[in-house]
C-alpha cells in the first residue's frame, strides 16, 4: 500500500465504507429505498474508479492503446452486472435503456466533455488525435445500428421476419462478436501511437490485480443492491424507467469513462483520453450488447436488438454525429458542446417516455 498516495488511500477507504453501508442498507429493514439507492450508486461509482485505477496501473506497462482497451473493458463490469440483474428482475426497459444509455453517455456526454477539456488545454483550441480508432468505432457502431434498424423495420411492418426477432438477434449477436474480435486483433497489433510518454506504473502488478479482483466481485453484489432499490426509487420519485436507464444507471455504470477520460484530456493526454472513451463506445455496441443478448437466454427476461423507434433514431443519429466530429482527428470546444447538447435533448425525451 506504500505505493499509493494519501488521496488514493483515503479514496479506497471511502469506497470500502460506502460499500459496507450500502450492504447494510440492502439487508436491514426500515431503510428508505431512495437512500439505499443513492448509497448503492455511490458505491458503484467508487468501485468503477477502483477498476479504472487498477487497470491504468496494469495498462501503463503496455502503452495508450492497450491501457484504454483495458480500462474500457473492465470499466464496463458494473454495467454488465446491472443489466443482468435488471433482466433477472423483469425490468427489461431499464436493461435496454441502460445499454443504450451507456453508448449515448459515452459517445455524446463524456466525449463532449473530453473534447472540451482537451481543446481548452490545446494552445490553438483544437484537440488532436489519431483517426484510426474514431473511424473504427464509427464502423462498429454503424454495424450494430444496422442490425437494430433492420429489426425495427421488420417489427414496424409486421412482416414474417418480425416473428423471429429473437433468432435474428442471436445471429446478429454472434456475428457482431466475430467482427469485434477481428477488429480487436487488428487494433492490438497496430503500431503504438507516438507523441505521448506513458508514466511508469507505481503499483505492483500483484496489488493491482488484487484491487481489480476485489472491485469486480464487489461490483456484482452492489449491482444487485442497486437494481433492488431502483424500482421503488423510480416510483417514489416519479421518474420514468427510460430516464432511469438512459441517464441515471448509464452514468453510474460508466463512471470510469466519465472521470478518467476527462482527467486525461485535461492533462493534455489526448490519445489516451480518446482511447478510453472510444474503446468503451465500441465495446458496448459491438461486444457488451451482443454478449448480453446471448447471456440473457439464461435469465428471466430475454434481451434482443428490438428497440423503440425513438431510440433507434437516436442511436443512428449518434453514430453519424460522432463520425462527423471525430473522423478527421480534430475537435474544438464548439463540437464538444454540440455533443453534450445532443445528449441533453435525448435525456429530455427519455424523461417524458
Amino acid at each position: 500500500m506504500g505505493a499509493l498516495g494519501r488521496a488514493e488511500r483515503l479514496t479506497l477507504g471511502a469506497i470500502v465504507l460506502i460499500t459496507a453501508v450500502a450492504g447494510v442498507m440492502r439487508y436491514a429493514g426500515g431503510v428508505p429505498e431512495a437512500v439505499a439507492f443513492v448509497c448503492a450508486g455511490l458505491s458503484l461509482a467508487g468501485l468503477a474508479w477502483m477498476v479504472s485505477f487498477s487497470t491504468e496501473q496494469l495498462g501503463r506497462r503496455f502503452g495508450p492503446g492497450a491501457t484504454g482497451l483495458m480500462q474500457s473493458t473492465l470499466g464496463n463490469l458494473p454495467e454488465f452486472f446491472v443489466v443482468i440483474f435488471a433482466l433477472q428482475a423483469h425490468q427489461r426497459t431499464v436493461a435496454e435503456t441502460a445499454i443504450l444509455g451507456s453508448i449515448l453517455v459515452n459517445a455524446l456526454l463524456v466525449l463532449g466533455l473530453v473534447i472540451i477539456a482537451g481543446a481548452r488545454r490545446a494552445r490553438d483550441g483544437v484537440m488532436r488525435f489519431s483517426t484510426q480508432l474514431p473511424n473504427d468505432t464509427a464502423t462498429l457502431l454503424l454495424i450494430s445500428t444496422f442490425i437494430i434498424v433492420l429489426i425495427g423495420l421488420t417489427t414496424s411492418s409486421k412482416d414474417l421476419a418480425s416473428h423471429h426477432t429473437k433468432a435474428i438477434s442471436i445471429v446478429g449477436a454472434v456475428v457482431l462478436l466475430v467482427v469485434y474480435g477481428t477488429w480487436l486483433r487488428q487494433y492490438l497489433k497496430g503500431d503504438p501511437v507516438p507523441g505521448e510518454e506513458e508514466e511508469p506504473a507505481r503499483v505492483p502488478v500483484a496489488l493491482s490485480a488484487v484491487f481489480l479482483l476485489c472491485a469486480g466481485v464487489a461490483s456484482a453484489f452492489v449491482s444487485d443492491w442497486f437494481v433492488h432499490a431502483l424500482q421503488p426509487t423510480i416510483t417514489s420519485a416519479h421518474i420514468s424507467q427510460a430516464f432511469a436507464g438512459l441517464v441515471i444507471v448509464a452514468i453510474a455504470g460508466n463512471a470510469v469513462e466519465n472521470v478518467t477520460g476527462i482527467v486525461l484530456a485535461h492533462k493534455g493526454r489526448s490519445e489516451l483520453a480518446i482511447s478510453v472513451v472510444k474503446n468503451s463506445v465500441a465495446q458496448i455496441a459491438a461486444f457488451l450488447y451482443p454478449a448480453l443478448v446471448l447471456v440473457s437466454l439464461l435469465t428471466a427476461t430475454t434481451l434482443t436488438f428490438a428497440l423503440a423507434p425513438v431510440y433507434i433514431g437516436a442511436l443512428l443519429g449518434t453514430a453519424v454525429i460522432v463520425w462527423q466530429i471525430t473522423g478527421d482527428g480534430e475537435a474544438t470546444v464548439f463540437e464538444g458542446a454540440a455533443l453534450i447538447a445532443t445528449f441533453v435533448v435525448l435525456a429530455t425525451v427519455a424523461a417524458f417516455e
